[in-house]
């Protein structure tokens, strides 16, 4: 007999819970907060979708009280009350659940888990499986051969063994367990002293908490006497922990059958709830239009800015999404010759390449796919194994008919990463040109924040289309091949559908580009030109020295080495460096160390922060060894692996759309985290070296953000400092310690310098206060007299954040936008954060600008003076470039000449130039 599928249980509140603090505020332009509601209907949607059960049941807590309040009043009472833009998700929740056909449960004077633990119960007794979905603890002494809990958000399922090895006890043992030891989120007390373990060691040698009290005169020491005190109260503890299993319920188990889901009804919560993509699915399959309207149960508040907005901002009108990508397969010549006529034609036509690698110096090109119309792509494939696709145009025929269009400014492209395509057709001859979009950076430029700027995502929250997985083709794991070795009836609807997706991004963000002239000039001014510079950078690579390297592998081995031999002998024994659990028990075990604390799995933290506030050595070895170990592993073994046969150098990748501010990232290796404050890391420098007849020369704007303060708040005492040439850190503590610059010592200097960049990126007194070991009321001192001395700054921090309340973003001084979807929370920390990011993010994002703006300038010149210096790296502030060693006097003029026009401010750029035969002796 076929055994049915279970009845599923969901706990809608813990649901509701996790939900609000795992997802951000999102909120709609009204102010309706959706965040929670949308997090439980994505674990809603996954439940359904991996257990494909008949019958569900969806339960929230009813509001008011239940039993255990009258059985004991301080139950939950110390809990906050429910945040209101929580309570507010509430009723549009429930009326999402009831539209997807979901049954739900909502039962007064009882909370959600008895309504679970009578119904899991009910069914059991019926011989039907149960599955209850909660993160909920308590719910594990409900688990038997028939009633079983998955946690959705980390795929955990906990059967009668699951229990046993999560907890220590079995089910039916919880309920004495959680009398033990309380439950502090409930308010419920345990036994003075008893924590997990004490718990499971009782109930292992005595079965049950009765056989416990039975022998609780045999318990020793205080933790007997406390267990023996608390006796009288486990009478309460036990009915306020127990789940009440006979709550009437006027349902019957078949009740619960799931329902179709009532669509009219779910695009109208959709449309108002502003969850785009969803709609455009429903939509997407022939459903009605636009059901856009009012609801029961929405609660209106006054207006929100549309830059603060929501999950998915109604800026961008949904385009038609209601066909898949008709895509022709290019194989004979008269076909590609009709293909090129059309895209001359059109004179504007999206491009993508496919080919065998994401490492670009390696890859092979296998296919050209084009868009020239919404809906439809042609695919003309080059390289496919002949096994699995004979039929394809031979790659010469195909790339010279397209050379002459790609070259040429006059045929406007778009494509999504064009830097990627530009590598690919470098490899085969061809230099890309009149790239007026890449979607990518357009994306990145409305909106840095809105999603993430792939292909996928960005198909998926603009046009409300999914599109095909690669790994739909390819398969995945070891099964899974490269792109050549994909049939052509399978490859032809991915890379088409790419191209059509690129294209309708395109013709969305032109139209919204044209709408905002300042971020239409970063695009096409700042972005676009940009990444061609990056591409050359790329291509050229930088060489380095693996000899170097590897001597450098052998000199952090050794000290590795020392230094385990070292902790293992404070240790008392030799134990897993590598493992947090580990040393957990050795420091605060065996050592007996204070400041121990555990994480929410139980183990002890061992974070760099709080091995940083032990008082014992062992911690300052571990913290040493972990920085050596990880410079090994990242650096000195992997960069000579990294090095291109094919080049002999080491070529990064710089992402231009990842970080808020407009800072570009590397990846690959990574150059933006080799460390520069201690030796080890400056050693690594020492590898990236220069050709023969070459030097490295590395130009580094000087204080550039502390600068763009000045410009920015126009204070006159930052102004004054920095038009006259002063160290700017002496001249604040000068100023404010009310002494001569030249009488400022080392100590006061640092402060003040501590002072300048941490106000930059909102440093409170108490984060002074640790930075200079001094107390916190000298820190608040301290930071009270420098907004004293310089009024500028504080009125600029002031008048920026209040712009960021009212407009929900701030700007640089070339107008990108910064979005700060936080900064209206209802939760402190989020909003505090929002906060001190609007006040240095304009900052950091103006630094970020200036140094492109510089390498724009710093190439241009270059060409123009016909050098042969080329740049090679570029790293938070600095320039790195192969010089010949005829060019230095010149270049080193051209590029304080260049980096210092990069930006018109109220007070000079100063340019800080050095050269040597490698990276570090350049600094």
């Amino acid at each position: 007999m076929t055994k049915r599928p279970p009845l599923i249980l969901v706990d809608g509140s813990s649901y509701l819970y996790r939900a609000y603090h795992a997802m951000p505020p999102l909120t709609t332009q009204s102010g309706q907060a959706t965040g929670a509601i949308k997090g439980v209907v994505n674990m809603l949607k996954s439940l359904l979708k991996q257990v494909g059960p008949t019958h569900v049941a969806v339960v929230f807590d009813a509001p008011g009280k239940t039993f255990r309040d009258d059985i004991f009043p301080e139950y939950k009472a110390h809990r906050p009350p429910m945040p209101d833009d929580m309570r507010t998700q509430i009723a549009p929740l429930h009326a999402m659940v009831k539209a997807l056909g979901l049954p739900l449960v909502c039962t007064p004077g009882v909370e959600a888990d008895d309504v679970i633990g009578t119904l899991a119960q009910r069914a059991a007794q019926a011989g039907w499986p149960v599955l209850i979905s909660t993160g909920d603890k308590d719910l594990a002494q409900l688990v038997n051969a028939d009633i079983t809990l998955v946690n959705t958000m980390t795929n955990v399922v906990l059967d009668e063994a699951g229990v046993l090895a999560k907890f220590g006890v079995r089910p039916d043992q919880i309920i004495d367990y959680l009398m033990l030891i309380g439950d502090s989120s409930d308010g419920i007390p345990g036994v003075p002293s008893v924590g997990p373990k004490t718990a499971v060691k009782w109930l292992t040698a005595y079965d049950t908490l009765e056989n416990i009290e039975a022998h609780a005169a045999d318990i020793k020491g205080k933790v007997g006497e406390k267990f023996r005190d608390f006796m009288p109260q486990l009478g309460m503890t036990r009915e306020l922990v127990t789940i009440k299993c006979d709550v009437e319920i006027a349902e019957a188990l078949e009740d619960f059958a799931l329902k179709d889901s009532d669509e009219g009804q779910l695009l109208a919560l959709y449309d108002e709830l502003e969850f785009r993509s969803w709609a455009n699915e429903l939509r997407a399959d022939g459903h009605v239009p636009n059901s856009r309207g009012a609801n029961q149960w929405a609660v209106r508040t006054a207006a929100a800015p549309a830059a603060v907005a929501s999950e998915a901002d109604n800026r961008f009108p949904a385009p038609p999404s209601d066909a898949k990508t008709q895509t022709h397969i290019v194989a004979t010549s008269d076909a590609l010759q009709a293909l090129i006529e059309q895209l001359a034609a059109a004179k504007r036509f999206a491009i993508d390449t496919e080919t065998t690698s994401l490492n670009y110096i390696e890859a092979a090109l296998v296919g050209i796919s084009v868009a020239i119309t919404p809906g439809e792509a042609w695919y003309v494939p080059v390289g496919h194994a002949r096994e699995v696709s004979p039929q394809q145009l031979p790659k010469a025929e195909v790339l010279a008919a397209f050379q002459p269009l790609l070259e040429s400014e006059s045929y406007a492209k778009v494509l999504q990463h064009a830097k990627y395509d530009m590598h690919i057709l470098a490899n085969e001859g061809i230099t890309l040109r009149g790239v007026s979009c890449d979607t990518m950076l357009a994306s990145y430029v409305l909106d840095a924040t809105a999603t993430r700027h792939n292909l996928a995502d960005l198909g998926s929250y603009y046009l409300g289309r999914q599109g095909i997985n690669f790994s739909d083709i390819a398969g995945k794991g070891a099964k899974a091949v490269t792109f050549e070795r994909i049939a052509i009836e399978q490859a032809a609807p991915y890379a088409g559908e790419d191209a059509d997706f690129t294209l309708q991004l395109a013709n969305l963000f032109d139209a919204e580009l044209a709408k905002a002239p300042a971020l239409q000039a970063l695009l096409l001014e700042l972005e676009l030109p940009v990444q061609r510079v990056l591409q050359a950078m790329e291509y050229h690579g930088t060489l380095i020295d693996p000899e170097v390297l590897r001597v450098q592998t052998l000199s952090l081995t050794s000290r590795l080495h020392w230094l385990e031999t070292q902790v293992y002998e404070l240790a008392g024994e030799t134990f897993n460096l590598s493992s947090p659990k580990q040393l957990g028990v050795i420091l605060f075990e065996k050592l007996g160390i204070a400041g121990g604390k555990k994480t929410a799995s139980g183990q002890y933290s061992t974070a760099e922060d709080v091995l940083e506030q032990l008082a014992h050595p062992l911690p300052a070895l571990v913290l040493e060894h972990r920085s050596l170990a990880k410079l090994r592993s990242t650096y000195t073994d992997k960069l000579p692996e990294m090095m291109q046969r094919k080049t002999g150098r080491v070529h990064t990748s710089y992402h231009q759309a990842v970080a808020a501010t407009g800072r570009l990232s590397s990846s690959d290796p990574n150059l933006q985290n080799i460390p520069i404050r201690t030796e080890e890391g400056r050693r690594i420098r020492q590898a990236f070296v220069a050709p023969p007849g070459c030097v490295i020369l590395a130009a580094d704007y000087s204080q550039i953000e502390l600068r763009i303060m000045a410009h920015l708040s126009r204070d006159a005492g930052l102004l004054s400092a920095f038009q006259n040439g002063l160290d700017v850190h002496k001249a604040t503590a000068a100023e404010v310690l009310d002494v001569a610059v030249d009488a400022v010592t080392h100590e006061q200097r640092r402060a003040a310098k501590a002072v300048n960049f941490g106000l930059i990126y909102g440093m409170s007194a108490f984060g002074l206060a640790k930075q200079l070991d001094i107390s916190r009321s000298e820190a608040a001192d301290y930071i009270a007299r420098y907004f004293a001395r310089y009024p500028g700054v504080q009125e600029y921090m002031e008048r920026t954040r209040a712009q960021a309340h009212e407009q929900g973003y701030v700007e640089t001084l070339y107008g990108r936008r910064l979005m700060l979807r936080d900064i209206r929370s209802p939760k402190p920390m989020l909003r505090q954060a929002a906060e001190r990011a609007a006040i240095n993010a304009p900052m950091q994002g103006t630094a970020a600008d200036i140094i492109k703006r510089a390498m724009l300038r710093v190439q241009s010149a270059l060409a123009a003076e016909r050098l042969r210096a080329v740049m090679v790296m570029q790293v938070h502030d600095e320039l790195v470039l192969e010089v010949p060693e005829t060019e230095v006097e010149a270049v080193t003029a051209l590029l304080k000449r260049e980096m210092a026009a990069a930006a018109d401010l109220a007070v000079p750029l100063e340019v800080d130039v050095g050269v040597g035969k490698n990276w570090d002796e350049a600094h």
